[in-house]
Formats: structure tokens, sequence, C-alpha cells
């Protein structure tokens, strides 16, 4: 069984999978706003929009990466395998 087809990323397909990911890039964000001045304030910051944006546009990034589907609808659509 790959990360593909995995309860991670149906998981991850799932409206509270969706939160989850844009909870986790909003903190991440803030968390490198507030250390802007460093180098790694930055990094993060920037790192943070990924999941950010895959919760806001319902792709699974890990899924697609492991020769799976992209979107989340698509995992939903196939009932949970990628």
């Amino acid at each position: 069984m790959s990360i593909a087809d995995s309860g991670f990323a149906r998981f991850m397909s799932t409206a509270a999978g969706r939160i989850l990911r844009v909870v986790v890039g909003l903190a991440l964000i803030a968390w490198g706003v507030v250390n802007w001045g460093t180098t790694a304030g930055v990094v993060v910051a920037i790192v943070g929009l990924v999941p950010l944006f895959a919760g806001a546009f319902d792709i699974c990034i890990f899924a697609g990466l492991f020769g799976g589907v992209w979107s989340g609808k698509g995992i939903r659509a196939r009932g949970g395998q990628a």
C-alpha cells in the first residue's frame, strides 16, 4: 500500500483534512511573520503557503507526488482510492 491509497490520503481529502491543512498553513505563516527578520521566519512563512493553498483548493499534494490523484474530489470520487 502506498501513501497514495492510504487512510492518510483519504483523511486529507475530507473536510476535516482540508481544514487541518489550512490551519497548519496559517500557523506556519503566523510563526514566520512573527520571526520575519530571520531567514527561518521567511522560509517558514513561505512554506506555510503550501498547505494553506492545498487545503483551500482541495489538492492532495502527497497523494499526487506518490502516484495518486492530485484532487481531493478525485480521491473522494474513487471511494477513497487515490
